[in-house]
């Protein structure tokens, strides 16, 4: 069933035994941000033509909708599915008259573990991440609920999304992290200094989403004539103004190597970031099933030192203008929580 007769291999996340398949699906464009929800009945297709092209590790959040992602999921699982599946979903984002929170004070984690779990309508979670840090809350007090869960056998693995190197760490001291998902890709490398070094020393899988640059190393600006207003990527700092035009020149010279490789410049993409080690797992995500078939061709996609040389001169670290998120969004770079000793004396 995989494209082109691509196999898709199986990999390790992390020290504690935990499989996925060696590429992800990324199921939020199907359901939130990236415009309208796309109709049930097509993603539900595309889920069962990933599972069955060898692709199991199901990527998804409660904030996807919200809510409504997860039971999209939940419905595609029926019949059998659930057990060919790694199911990864994440916790923590929410909103509150319109305006974004992150919460990790223990009450919180649970109650939204139990609230996805019955939109899943399944018994257990296999890596449940927190998808952002609730920086009111030391760490070591999110994860010990998280640990709690485990114990439960609610959740197998525990994950942590856009957080700091010290912040891993810390949690990693409370229970082992399995997994930490971050933005990786070659207009997103800052990770790349102190994140990814960090995950390597512990032993923990790194899983790499948007590492198509939410579409952009896939379609170049063109990706924003087909966005709707609903959109979010419109409102990006990358995908506007001067930062666009300066940034098409960094899509127009991967799609220059990608016609020389004999292959698309997402295809180009995705192979950097599988390239960089066994123990990274993209995830891209897609409304489409031949997207889809052309992502998981990047596998078998071979790229020489050269290749990597000369990608990471184009995608050099001034390559891309502009910020990943607009000012307000949290990220790795302000995750830092209090000492645990001050949770203790509240």
């Amino acid at each position: 069933m995989a494209a082109e007769g691509t196999k898709v291999g199986r990999m390790k996340l992390g020290l504690e035994g935990f499989e996925v398949s060696a590429q992800g699906l990324g199921c939020m464009g199907m359901s939130a941000f990236y415009g309208p929800p796309k109709p049930e009945p097509d993603m539900i297709q595309l889920i069962h033509h990933a599972i069955n092209s060898g692709v199991t590790f199901l990527d998804t959040s409660d904030v996807y909708g919200p809510h409504t992602n997860e039971i999209l999921l939940g419905k595609a699982l029926k019949g059998g599915m659930r057990e060919r599946v790694e199911l990864a979903t994440k916790f923590a984002v929410c909103f509150a008259d319109g305006k974004m929170q992150v919460r990790g004070e223990p009450a919180y984690v649970r109650a939204a573990c139990e609230a996805s779990l019955k939109r899943f309508d399944v018994d257990c979670i296999d890596l449940y991440y927190q998808h952002r840090i609730d920086t009111r809350v030391p760490i070591e007090v999110t994860v010990g609920e998280l640990k709690k869960l485990v114990e439960e056998g609610k959740i197998k693995y525990i994950g942590l999304s856009e957080a700091s190197a010290s912040t891993i760490r810390r949690a990693h001291a409370v229970h082992p992290i399995t997994a930490v998902q971050l933005e990786w890709s070659l207009w997103s490398r800052d990770v790349e200094e102190e994140i990814v070094p960090t995950c390597r020393e512990l032993g923990i899988g790194i899983v790499a989403y948007s590492p198509l640059g939410r579409g952009f190393l896939s379609s170049g600006p063109k990706l924003l004539e087909d966005c709707s207003n609903e959109d979010f990527r419109k409102y990006l700092p990358r995908f506007q103004g001067e930062n666009l035009e300066h940034n098409k020149k960094l899509y127009e010279r991967i799609c220059e190597m990608a016609a020389k490789k004999g292959c698309t410049p997402s295809q180009l993409a995705l192979a950097w970031v599988h390239h960089q080690g066994n123990d990274v797992c993209p995830i891209p995500g897609t409304t489409k099933i031949e997207n889809f078939n052309q992502n998981i061709g990047a596998l078998s996609i071979k790229l020489t030192s050269e290749d990597m040389a000369e990608l990471e001169s184009i995608a050099s670290a001034n390559a891309v203008q502009g910020d990943r998120y607009g000012s307000a969004a949290a990220t790795y770079k302000d995750s830092e929580t209090p000492p645990l000793s001050a949770w203790k004396a509240t």
